[in-house]
């Protein structure tokens, strides 16, 4: 019986561990505990009416408006006597709502982005607790527990693409340009992914596939394609909430401003998602692997070892999925602000501005709020995943099993 026990203790230890995960995960509200207090804007029509006597005060009002009674009475005056009938300023003002669990709950595909979460955290825990643990190949796949991180991984990639494809089909939640231009990198993606699988250029790009027949090359192609095209979307956003996030506009305003903890983790996505891009690039990759030990030149003479290098880009490549997953809480807000922003430029574009295009923009981000958020998600999610399936090696537990018949 001990003997059993200790053949199957990370299968044990992986499957308790998973069943408590889950209860917690779901008892504690964790994916709505990372959303729980963004703020997100309405903008009520008949104000005036439905604003008599119920406390409410807007978030934001023209720069022109101060809290002072006489300046009120004279707006309102100077509005009476010119241009009342062409313009009513009360029902141009928003307000701020904190998201709770009902809120949350009653978005779209909040079920979906609920579910990717769980999956995801479990996936990652278990690559965790297998790399804790590691292996023994006597023990074989079934001993190692290596079922639960495999299965959790691949069930968590069909998840994540699952969900991308039907966001990406979704008629309101995007313009038709971007799901044409989704279609156009789609395209690019799956020639890459031929020209990369195929060694057209073995110097350009640091991928090793090694010799692949046609139908690895197709498949490597099509899972390229997919990226590719169910990515722009998500890259879209997340480019306007960095837009937005570190006011390149230079707008100044207070209410959409992302605050500097937050502007810090934008900035450092940022850097390290395209510093660790660049590490696959031969060229620069060559720069930081040391290769020989004489010669003149710099490059091949400085820098790491190339198993090094390997770890060195999967740190990067964790630290870059970890900031993406950090970056959904500021992106978000961002994605929620981008809507005042509209809403501020209209305002003030004219004398007589029509706002419906604004409250209009305001609802449809209030609705889509899961959408956008299960979007901000996938990229870390996918990041993390594939990383962390590709740290388990399976040969040479194929290797092991073969000597054993041989003997």
């Amino acid at each position: 019986m001990l003997e059993l026990l200790g053949t199957y203790r990370n299968l044990i230890v992986q499957t308790l561990f998973s069943l408590f995960l889950t209860l917690i995960l779901s008892f504690l509200r964790i994916p709505i505990i990372f959303l729980h207090g963004l703020c997100t804007y309405i903008q009520p029509e008949n104000l005036g009416q439905n604003n008599a006597g119920n406390g409410l005060r807007p978030a934001i009002r023209r720069p022109s408006s101060t809290d002072d009674p006489k300046s009120n009475v004279e707006v309102r005056r100077r509005n009476r006597s010119k241009d009342k009938s062409e313009f009513d300023e009360t029902n141009a003002q928003i307000f701020r709502i904190k998201l709770d669990e009902d809120h949350l709950r009653s978005r779209m595909y909040f079920t979906e982005y609920n579910s990717l979460f769980v999956l995801s955290f479990l996936a990652v825990s278990c690559f965790l607790l297998h790399n804790y643990f590691g292996v023994e190949d006597s023990h074989g796949v079934l001993g190692n527990g290596l079922m639960f991180p495999i299965v959790l991984g691949f069930i968590g990639l069909c998840k994540v693409f699952v969900a991308l494809g039907k966001v990406s089909i979704e008629r309101s939640a995007s313009k038709k340009s971007e799901k044409k231009l989704s279609l156009i990198f789609g395209g690019l993606g799956f020639v890459f992914g031929i020209i990369v699988s195929a060694g057209v250029f073995p110097k350009g790009f640091d991928f090793q596939f090694g010799s692949v027949d046609a139908f690895c090359c197709i498949l490597i192609s099509f899972s390229m394609a997919c990226i590719a095209g169910f990515m722009y979307m998500p890259a879209g956003r997340s480019a306007r909430s960095f837009w937005v996030g570190t006011d390149q506009i230079r707008s100044n305003l207070s209410i959409i401003s992302c605050g500097w903890f937050g502007r810090m983790i934008l900035y450092a996505n940022y850097i390290v998602s395209v510093f660790t891009s660049l590490l696959w690039i031969h060229p620069l990759a060559e720069i930081l692997v040391k290769r020989s030990h004489n010669g003149g030149g710099l490059v091949g003479n400085v820098g790491m070892s190339s198993d090094d290098f390997g770890k060195f880009r999967v740190l990067c490549l964790l630290l870059a999925g970890l900031l993406q997953a950090m970056a959904v809480r500021p992106n978000l807000q961002m994605f929620l602000n981008e809507a005042v922003l509209s809403w501020y430029q209209r305002l003030h574009g004219s004398k007589t501005p029509d706002l419906e295009f604004s409250r209009a923009k305001m609802f449809l981000h209030n609705h889509f709020l899961c959408l956008v958020a299960l979007q901000f998600l996938a990229p870390s999610v996918l990041v993390i995943l594939f990383l962390g399936l590709s740290q388990i090696d399976l040969s040479s537990f194929a290797v092991s099993r073969l000597r054993n018949k041989k003997f």
